[in-house]
């Protein structure tokens, strides 16, 4: 398959008062033409920022490095450039929260229009009835009256609606949803992804799926990249992922979901702590203070990339569900305590 979107070492910084957020650190991934990919992690491992940075809506302040290819273009290049008509035209973003994507004096069929006239140059009769015609496309109901609504006018759903609908409307090659289902209820919230991945199919469009349920990605993503303290973890085909994983976080994150066929009333596995620090990081395994298999080495140096460029890709010292993982782990079950004084039980070793 054919690369659209290629990022290598992309790095952004914040100044701040207290020091310098590194709040995406190397991250470096590809998305083929067609294909859907995952983007999961807790909040503040550097999702949102990793995809603000790609549509370039990161202010002023950031410091930003590396490359960002798209068919063959350096993204970065055009941003410099002042290009107007790349992002909303080839490259468009889907945010969490309708309400505050939205403008609330303004009628919704206004808002997808002005999309139209700016980037296509549409009159405003034709950038209306477009509108109308996109909000029909994206299942909402009676779409000639809803362009002349407000947005408190209309339930979340249907106001995530009209953001995919501003989203789509200049037809798009890569569409970038930042969680969003985060503002409405779980029976809408599959609607909303059955639309999106139905409308990814219709119009051939590649997509970055950024969400905190791995259950989401499973279903939905032909490739999973786990994201921990600004950096990618591990990245793999789906199916991979959850049948072999090997970073310890990615365990961490299967083993907290709640199973079917567990009882009723069973305990939870949480992971430990919290996430670290992004200002002036340690040089050591950003995870090894809530990790089972943390050993010495892992406090002394950041991981490399096993099977970089592979279809399987992982940072770590001692992989799960590997024999050095395994090893790792009962030695820490037996001693009742990891590396960095994480307590656990004998029965870590399961």
């Amino acid at each position: 398959m054919e690369t659209q979107l290629s990022v290598n070492d992309l790095r952004v910084r914040f100044p701040t008062s207290r020091g310098v957020v590194e709040a995406v650190n190397g991250v470096t991934f590809t998305l083929e033409k067609g294909s859907m990919l995952g983007i999961v992690g807790e909040s503040g491992s550097g999702k949102s920022v990793t995809a603000k940075a790609l549509m370039n809506l990161l202010p002023r302040t950031a410091e930003i490095d590396g490359k960002v290819r798209f068919d063959g273009e350096d993204v970065r290049a055009m941003a410099a450039a002042g290009s107007k008509h790349f992002w909303g035209v080839k490259m468009t973003m889907v945010f969490q929260d309708p309400m505050t994507s939205l403008n609330p004096v303004k009628k919704c069929g206004e808002q997808i229009a002005e999309t139209l006239r700016y980037h296509l140059g549409y009159d405003k009769r034709a950038a209306m009835n477009a509108a109308a015609d996109l909000l029909e496309q994206v299942g909402i109901p009676e779409p000639g009256r809803r362009v002349n609504q407000y947005p408190h006018q209309l339930s979340g759903g249907l106001r995530q609606r009209v953001v995919i609908a501003m989203a789509l409307a200049c037809e798009p090659d890569l569409l970038i949803a930042d969680e969003p289902t985060t503002a409405v209820d779980v029976t809408v919230q599959k609607r909303i992804l059955d639309l999106l991945d139905s409308l990814r199919k219709e119009r051939g469009m590649s997509m970055i799926l950024i969400t905190h349920d791995l259950g989401v990605a499973r279903g939905r993503c032909d490739d999973v990249a786990v994201m921990y303290a600004g950096r990618i973890v591990e990245r793999a085909a789906t199916e991979t992922m959850f049948d072999q994983s090997r970073h310890p976080y990615t365990e961490a994150l299967l083993r907290s979901i709640p199973r079917i066929d567990q009882p009723s009333h069973a305990r939870l596995d949480p992971i430990p702590g919290r996430p670290p620090e992004l200002i002036a990081p340690p040089v050591q395994c950003a995870f090894a203070p809530r990790c089972r298999y943390a050993q010495p080495d892992c406090l002394e140096s950041v991981p490399k990339t096993e099977g970089f460029g592979e279809s399987h890709e992982f940072a770590c010292h001692h992989p799960a569900n590997t024999p050095s993982g395994r090893d790792a782990l009962a030695a820490n079950g037996a001693a009742g305590v990891t590396a960095t004084g994480l307590k656990i039980g004998y029965g870590a070793r399961r």
